[in-house]
């Protein structure tokens, strides 16, 4: 008996041997054999963890191991804890130095189809910087402008400004976050962006500014009958009928003028002796006050990019470093520092850039200048978004529609003013 357990320990030994004898590759080749047999039976669950030690190798068959048992995890993914593998294991294969662009689709596709959008856009982003692959790109401009809406809805949403946007309901306004969440409430006659960490606001015959917590932090003595916008710590008041730059503390400067708008890069557009034009904060004119008008967006901004666009005797001027750029325009929308402009010629809308070039055709019967690569354009009744190619990315779907900035834009439906964001651009990752 003694002799017969010695010769099983030995042939136990023997067995062991050859088994650590053999190379990585061998036993990757032997576990991947017997999963094979057993997914051939539908037994997946079994398969799994020799598929795993398989892909636990550095070997020859590490790449084909992996492939399986992706196949795997794929067919067991409602099971607990098995998405979780699936995804770590895309992780481990994205993070390589030679990692192939398959990989990073097959990874976002995962992940638009469980309708996880951020994180597809995200997987997108790190493959085209790492592979630069065009099928990426492609992907990625096809899925990177689905958006969600806000619920909250108001009577009336401006243009966004920065990264909060000023909102009204029954009457009052407040400011709201650029998804739609209100964070200053609508209890005030009238409102200023929010810049500088505060809000000017009017109530009650008072102007004073709020912080973001709506605590009045400074007090405008002797009133004003108007407000205009705050940005750059300058913000137009009305008093005693004339216009007067103030900060955001109410010091008052000593320039006076008819009108003023918002101040965008250091300009401003200015009417003074009946005549518009731009100034700067130390009150040199850009554009002298010889015209009937300055194009100004909502906001009442006019400059950016070095760009204006004067108005007179029925045309529209480009302006670009305080000098006259060529052609002529019936309508313009100013330029935001994102993109190229909103220009109309002979009855339709079209883009040009700051050399007055065109980009985009005027094929649309309204729009609005780019702002985070999209711009609003309407086509019949209804608005909707093209990208820097001219292409509609977001149907015409839209009563009204306003530009795009911190990754949201007020929209108009049957239901009011709301705003949407895309998700891209959601603090929630995984909505």
């Amino acid at each position: 008996m003694l002799v017969g357990a010695g010769c099983a320990v030995l042939l136990l030994i023997s067995w062991v041997i050859v088994i650590s004898s053999k190379s990585g590759a061998e036993k990757q080749l032997e576990l991947m054999q017997q999963a094979a047999a057993l997914v051939s039976d539908g037994i997946y669950i079994r398969a799994m963890p020799l598929l795993e030690e398989a892909a636990g190798y550095n070997a020859a068959h590490t790449l084909a191991a992996e492939a399986e048992l992706k196949k795997v995890y794929l067919a067991l993914i409602g099971n607990k804890g098995i998405s979780r593998k699936y995804t770590g294991l895309l992780e481990k294969q994205m993070s390589r130095r030679d990692a192939h662009p398959d990989v990073f689709a097959e990874t976002a596709n995962y992940y638009l189809g469980i309708s996880r959008i951020p994180e597809a856009l995200e997987v997108l982003k790190a493959g085209i910087e790492k592979t630069g692959n065009d099928r990426l790109v492609t992907l990625y401009e096809s899925s990177r402008y689905a958006y969600k809406s806000n619920r909250t809805s108001y009577d009336y949403v401006s243009a966004i400004f920065g990264s909060t946007v000023q909102v009204q309901r029954d009457g009052f306004w407040g400011i709201a976050e650029a998804d739609g969440v209100e964070m200053i409430p609508c209890e005030y006659e009238r409102i200023s962006t929010f810049s500088n960490d505060r809000a000017i606001v009017k109530k009650n015959g008072e102007i004073y500014a709020v912080d973001r917590e709506n605590n009045r932090i400074a007090l405008l003595s002797g009133g004003a009958a108007d407000i205009g916008n705050l940005a750059e710590d300058r913000i137009p008041l009305l008093i005693g009928g004339v216009w007067r730059r103030a900060s955001g503390d109410f010091t008052l400067g000593a320039a006076e003028f008819e009108q003023l708008g918002t101040y965008s890069c250091g300009y401003a557009a200015a009417k003074t002796g009946g005549k518009w034009g731009v100034v700067d904060k130390g009150n040199d004119w850009l554009i002298p006050a010889e015209y009937d008008d300055i194009v100004r967006d909502e906001l009442g901004r006019c400059y950016a990019r070095g760009a204006v666009f004067a108005r007179s005797g029925g045309a529209v001027f480009l302006f670009v470093g305080g000098k006259r750029v060529e052609g002529t325009y019936e309508d313009a929308r100013p330029f935001s520092e994102e993109g190229y402009a909103a220009v109309k010629k002979s009855g339709k809308w079209g883009y040009v850039d700051t050399d007055g070039e065109t980009v985009i055709g005027y094929m649309f019967d309204d729009a609005l200048s780019f702002g985070q690569h999209l711009a609003a354009v309407k086509q019949g009744e209804l608005w909707g978004y093209i990208s820097l190619s001219g292409k509609v990315v977001i149907g015409p779907e839209f009563i009204e529609a306003k530009s795009y900035s911190n990754g949201s834009a007020p929209v108009l439906t049957g239901r009011g003013w709301h705003l949407i964001t895309l998700l891209e651009y959601m603090k929630e990752v995984g909505i």
